[in-house]
């Protein structure tokens, strides 16, 4: 697809420990923008802890680079050695498939748009970007608080080998307007690159599925495509990072509130 460039040794580092929430709110943010944060990250720890004191997941996610072939920061691309069309949304830049159509999540508060939601048929994807600092994975203590949600939801999430590392599988008990029960079922990938994480959660029957076949496979290549364009503004961990489209992309579009399913 597009070019390659050669990445660069910061694109190495990962990321710091923060815990997301599962809605990506932006509560505080304000707030917490005023503080410090890239003279923080410099007290934080490196990642030369010794391999005896990770678990098995851990040691997954550090045995291979696995955004050799995507998502990518884009100083690791050259978008202009092909002419395929893509979306741009500031933040986040997808490659569309055919028959792609699109939601998004705007915060009715701030008029953020807060998450991207790809629909392939019955199966969804919701694309969301988090800042992170250079020196540290925080892809663990993010997936130890989604299982603590699970749990406190009374559901259980359980954690396998996935495309992108880890990944993480819960099943939650919800009840809807109706007054009906019943579970919302999901898979979450991640992706960590140079100060940003990238999450996709996947629904309907890409989230019951296993592997990347069937109905996820469209959606496994729109995350795998995804180019990164976080910026240089200085941001707190965890701290969600908005999108932005043209006027004529919003067009494209159909605007859904944010933590609406």
């Amino acid at each position: 697809m597009f070019g390659r460039r050669k990445r660069k040794a910061a694109d190495e580092d990962v990321l710091e420990e923060e815990i997301l929430d599962e809605t990506g709110s932006d509560e505080d943010e304000e707030d917490s923008a005023a503080e410090d944060v890239d003279d923080a990250d410099a007290d934080a720890p490196g990642d030369d802890e010794p391999e005896a004191e990770l678990d098995e997941w851990q040691r997954l996610d550090a045995s291979r680079d696995w955004r050799e072939e995507g998502p990518f920061d884009l100083s690791e691309v050259d978008l202009d050695a092909d002419d395929v069309e893509r979306m741009d949304f500031d933040a986040l830049i997808l490659t569309p498939f055919d028959g792609m159509q699109l939601q998004l999540q705007v915060n009715q508060q701030t008029q953020q748009l807060q998450a991207i939601l790809a629909v392939s048929g019955q199966s969804v994807m919701e694309l969301s970007l988090f800042a992170a600092p250079a020196n540290r994975d925080m892809r663990a203590e993010v997936r130890d608080e989604m299982i603590a949600n699970a749990q406190k939801a009374g559901g259980k999430a359980t954690l396998t080998a996935g495309p992108f590392g880890t990944e993480v599988r819960r099943v939650v008990p919800i009840t809807t307007q109706q007054g009906q029960h019943g579970y919302h079922v999901s898979r979450t990938w991640f992706a960590q690159g140079p100060r940003w994480l990238l999450r996709g959660v996947l629904m309907g029957e890409a989230g019951l599925a296993e592997g990347v076949e069937g109905s996820t496979e469209l959606l496994y290549e729109l995350f795998a495509n995804t180019v990164v364009r976080r910026g240089d503004k200085p941001k707190v961990p965890g701290e969600l990072i908005p999108m932005t489209m043209s006027p004529e992309l919003a067009a494209q579009t159909q605007q859904k509130p944010a933590g609406a399913r």
